[in-house]
């Protein structure tokens, strides 16, 4: 699978899709790319004259690409006889422990790097990481889920 291919069998659309380009991709992990439109929702209410990223959506953002993607590429890497589509794909968060550092403010674009601890039963449990353009330690932490193709 190439990496459009893998942005375009994301279960989200946009305002929640915050996956814009993958850099890096293997079975070991992932590497992409979010900008944060200055425009979006959640800003006007979080914080009040001072828009920040809530770390909610730092979270779903490091969660679509350090472990949906990626987990879309390993059931793809499982049987490359089928191609995956969207509606194929179930998908369930499971954990969090993520640890917050820097803020990111509206037009901030981030990198996100994944690395699998592992994938079995289904379950998929990654370390990630987040910088901003600086290339600054944003925030880190392991978030786990279930994936599994319903093919």
């Amino acid at each position: 699978m190439n990496f459009d291919s893998i942005i375009s069998a994301l279960p989200y659309t946009k305002p929640f899709l915050f996956v814009d380009d993958i850099l890096q991709l293997d079975g070991q992990g992932c590497t992409g790319t979010y900008r944060f439109p200055e425009d979006s929702y959640f800003y006007k209410g979080h914080f009040k004259d001072h828009p920040v990223t809530p770390g909610v959506i730092l979270t779903e953002c490091m969660a679509q690409i350090g472990v949906v993607c990626l987990g879309i590429f390993l059931l793809n890497d499982l049987d490359k006889e089928k191609k995956i589509a969207t509606e194929d794909i179930q998908i369930g968060l499971s954990s969090t422990q993520i640890d917050f550092f820097l803020p990111i403010y509206p037009g901030e674009q981030v990198k996100v790097i994944s690395k699998k601890e592992y994938f079995r039963f289904n379950k998929l449990k990654c370390a990630v990481e987040m910088f901003n353009n600086k290339n600054e330690l944003v925030c880190r932490g392991t978030i786990a889920g279930m994936m599994k193709a319903s093919i």
